[in-house]
């Protein structure tokens, strides 16, 4: 990872933060793109654009070609950015489709496309997504989330295939992420079985490494001790 330019969206989330930390202390620099407003200073290593709306395809454009401009070059794109609902089909808002949509794939869609021609003059590009397990069979109250991750889980496929050869394109499908939010949403489950930020940045940063070179269109389970 050693100087690699990596854009990280959600960048300021909770998976974000230890997945920018972890490849600083690699050896990489960082665009982190978050929705969240920021105010950090540029360094060598860390460049921070807050405030951006990634469902929308020109503000991604902008922040994707505003941190290639600053560092001279991309080599990979960690789309995190995303979000989460839990309501059953019957009782639930179908806006909360519409959202989950707009959050988990038109985000990733659009960072790729803004950062494929860059990536594609790296000679080492990869594009690393964030799927889900509870994408593979839908359990009760997770069919728009669901839906959006497995919508996530096609589009990687997709831009495997188009740019094989080109660029990577990988999924990483966690299954409960140890986050404080999650914590609180399932205060009785037995949170040593779920998946730590630290062990699921650790397969992201391994696919965006040069060490994965021959890994492409993976779909890659990280479930723990579920």
């Amino acid at each position: 990872m050693d100087g690699k330019v990596i854009v990280v969206t959600g960048a300021l989330g909770a998976l974000g933060r230890v997945v920018v930390d972890e490849a600083l202390a690699l050896g990489a620099r960082i665009a982190s793109v978050d929705h969240a407003p920021t105010q950090a200073p540029a360094t060598v290593d860390l460049f921070e654009l807050g405030g951006i709306d990634l469902t929308d395809a020109a503000q991604a454009g902008r922040a994707i070609n505003a941190a290639a401009s600053h560092f001279g070059r991309l080599d990979a794109l960690i789309n995190i950015a995303g979000g989460f609902a839990f309501e059953t089909v019957a009782d639930g808002d179908p806006k909360t489709w519409q959202r989950m949509y707009a959050l988990n794939v038109v985000t990733a869609l659009n960072a790729s496309r803004a950062a494929i021609p860059h990536l594609a003059s790296s000679g080492a590009g990869r594009i690393v997504n964030i799927g889900a397990m509870g994408a593979l069979q839908a359990g009760p109250g997770m069919g728009a989330y669901a839906a959006s991750k497995a919508g996530v889980h096609r589009l990687t496929e997709a831009l495997a295939a188009e740019l094989k050869g080109k660029i990577t394109v990988n999924a990483v499908l966690p299954s409960i992420i140890d986050t404080a939010a999650n914590r609180a949403s399932m205060p009785n489950a037995d949170f040593a079985k779920w998946v730590t930020p630290k062990e699921l940045a650790d397969v992201i940063l391994f696919l965006a490494s040069d060490a994965a070179s021959a890994v492409t269109g993976a779909l890659l389970p990280v479930n723990g001790r579920v």
